[in-house]
């Protein structure tokens, strides 16, 4: 099998003959084999082992078809490093038994030492990378979101502590995004110097945020973070999460490649809040897989169809696969992706020249 470098493309708004499509947790509770695994070992445990979390990463490139893999992590991994101990709890998610509540707690962060401490995420990223024919893209979490696991202790649907700090300490917020910052940069740069072929930044729950208080309290470390990484060639994705429509046409000038849309902003509509200069990526309701295939294949055609008006588009969900989705369902999507997209582009007639390649 010869090297399929159609997502990278896409990501550099280049001619393709067929669609890119891969899965936000394509690795995970959805695949029988993959819940075999999580009977024995936890999410962490899986880290640790980097010739499972390899093994892990390629069940859904093998089983599925997907032009890119993303690597098997968690976006709390790199926070062990700064001195921040937690605990990935199920049906719970993240705990942090030190919450962050104070400017002595910010104090108290460590620079990271990716190579130091988080070896085994680097192994997991060599090994894949020597292995795979699609790009492998790794990823970090963005520092509002784990800024919001940090301070609240654990998943809040309020962010009462986050917002709190934010509003009534801004210079701890600040100095707390700073640290988060540099993590983030030095845990992407050591990503990309294992091998990573791209890097995306999830920002899951800054969609909290409105638009004045994600430009004021987020957005400089957001473009600080890409304008670090500007000069590296490997495309970089920064995915705003869910409810975030009204935080894109902030995101015009950061130095990214492609920015994900979630389901409830359009392709068409999203590319115009965020301008041309992006590719784009999404953003399928990932529960519209709970509806017959014909249902499925209709909304990803009106999605397709949105996304190939213009050069520079990956097929994706709005958000993650859930533990309930169809491992079979997902086979055929896929499948039905990469079919109708390529007759759709051979109709539309793009050619390379148009493109701008």
């Amino acid at each position: 099998m010869s090297y399929n470098d159609t997502f990278i493309r896409a990501c550099r708004k280049q001619s393709v003959e067929t669609l890119p499509v891969w899965y936000m947790r394509q690795a995970g509770r959805y695949d029988p084999e993959y819940r075999k695994i999580k009977e024995k070992y936890s999410l962490l445990e899986i880290c640790k082992q980097p010739e499972l979390a390899a093994e892990v990463t390629l069940m859904p490139v093998k089983k599925l078809g997907v032009d890119a893999a993303i690597l098997y992590s968690d976006i709390m991994n790199p926070v062990a490093s700064i001195g921040i101990d937690f605990d990935i709890v199920k049906n719970v998610g993240p705990v942090i038994d030190n919450p962050i509540r104070s400017a002595a707690d910010v104090n108290k962060l460590k620079p990271i030492q990716v190579e130091q401490d988080l070896p085994h995420i680097l192994r997991t990223i060599e090994i894949l990378a020597a292995e795979l024919k699609v790009p492998l893209i790794t990823f970090a979490g963005a520092p509002f979101t784990i800024a919001s696991y940090l301070i609240e202790g654990r998943p809040s649907k309020s962010y009462i502590r986050t917002k709190g700090l934010m509003y009534g300490e801004p210079e701890v917020w600040f100095k707390l995004m700073d640290k988060l910052g540099d993590m983030v940069i030095a845990y992407l740069k050591a990503q990309i110097a294992a091998g990573a072929k791209a890097v995306q930044l999830f920002d899951s729950w800054v969609g909290a945020l409105s638009p004045v208080d994600f430009k004021t309290y987020v957005l400089p470390t957001i473009r600080r973070i890409f304008a670090e990484l500007k000069h590296l060639e490997q495309p970089k994705i920064y995915f705003p999460g869910v409810s975030s429509g009204e935080l894109l046409p902030y995101l015009q000038g950061i130095d990214a490649d492609v920015i994900g849309l979630d389901w409830r902003v359009s392709i068409s509509e999203g590319r115009r809040r965020v301008g041309s200069f992006y590719a784009v990526q999404g953003n399928l309701d990932p529960y519209v897989l709970t509806a017959p295939m014909s249902v499925i294949q209709a909304q990803a055609k009106a999605i397709i169809d949105e996304g190939i008006q213009e050069p520079g588009y990956i097929f994706n969900l709005g958000h993650g696969l859930f533990p309930e989705a169809s491992l079979e369902k997902l086979k055929e999507l896929t499948d039905f992706i990469h079919d109708y997209s390529r007759q759709a582009l051979k109709a539309q007639g793009w050619t390379k020249q148009e493109s701008g390649v």
